[in-house]
């Protein structure tokens, strides 16, 4: 039995959001989906005493945040097995843990307790940087997080050199029946020209061609193995942030692969996933690459 699809909620509307897109995608994936409140309540307010009749008010709020998620997940397909559980951890720490035991973790962009106007909350933000699986942080305009460009979006750069990021995205783009774009960016500096004494012929000619051969080894035997995935292969000048940015917009998905780097604590996540996870039209795939 694959493992199940993790989200965290704690009553924001980004947060409902993300249990709605959630619901979608356990449904595409055949998986349970498993909905997370981390609240630290009993570590301020305590346990109940004996005898004592009313519970602590965190306790409620947290039980009333999580039955209301879990009953609007059944609303939304019946069909999808969904269960919740109040973790009494810090937000942060319980995802981390609870993504040691799932196929991907769902965030929404910013949580209750976020100053309003944030672009992104910091609990998605460190979950993003931190986690050992796919995090996806639902985000993006009403076309992107319904699903209608029928497109993912592959930023194919160094990091999806392990494969983790390709193969997810592939295997997503076959559940939603989709086209995906795997996109290689290029750029050629100002001060190359055709008549620096170590290029022949036109450089910008040259950087594309490299930036098409690279593309071609990250993809390697992954179309052949995919036959039913419609895929166009994307090369385009500029900073990969930027191209990335762009394409968000015409985008259902957008998947970067993340290196994570061994006994690192800090945020592990460079500029291409800072600014598609602070401003993407459309939902963010972080997929951890191995090695």
């Amino acid at each position: 039995m694959e493992l199940p699809l993790v989200v965290g909620v704690d009553g924001s509307e980004p947060s409902l959001v993300a249990v709605d897109w959630a619901v979608d995608e356990a449904a595409r994936r055949g998986l349970p989906l498993r909905l997370v409140f981390a609240t630290l309540w009993e570590r301020y307010e305590g346990p109940a005493l004996p005898g004592v009749l009313e519970r602590p008010s965190g306790r409620v709020l947290a039980e009333n945040i999580l039955g209301a998620a879990v009953e609007r997940a059944r609303r939304r397909n019946p069909e999808v097995k969904a269960s919740g559980e109040a973790v009494g951890e810090e937000a942060v720490e319980a995802l981390l843990g609870e993504g040691r035991n799932a196929s991907a973790l769902v965030t929404g962009s910013r949580g209750r307790g976020e100053v309003a106007g944030l672009l992104l909350g910091s609990v998605s933000l460190a979950v993003a940087a931190r986690a050992h699986c796919p995090v996806i942080v639902v985000r993006g305009d009403k076309a992107g997080l319904a699903g209608s460009h029928e497109r993912i979006v592959l930023g194919a750069g160094d990091h999806a050199a392990g494969g983790e990021a390709m193969r997810f995205a592939f295997r997503a783009a076959e559940d939603r029946g989709c086209a995906l774009d795997v996109v290689r960016t290029w750029r050629c500096p100002a001060h190359e020209s055709a008549d620096h004494p170590l290029l022949a012929g036109d450089p910008a000619h040259q950087h594309e061609a490299e930036a098409s051969a690279a593309l071609d080894a990250l993809l390697g035997d992954a179309v052949d193995q995919h036959p039913d995935v419609r895929v166009h292969r994307v090369t385009a000048e500029g900073p990969a942030r930027k191209v990335l940015l762009k394409r968000s917009a015409a985008a259902d998905l957008v998947i970067i692969g993340a290196r994570r780097r061994h006994g690192h604590y800090g945020l592990q996540l460079g500029p291409v996933g800072h600014t598609l996870l602070h401003h993407a039209q459309c939902p963010v795939a972080v997929v951890p690459e191995r090695g």
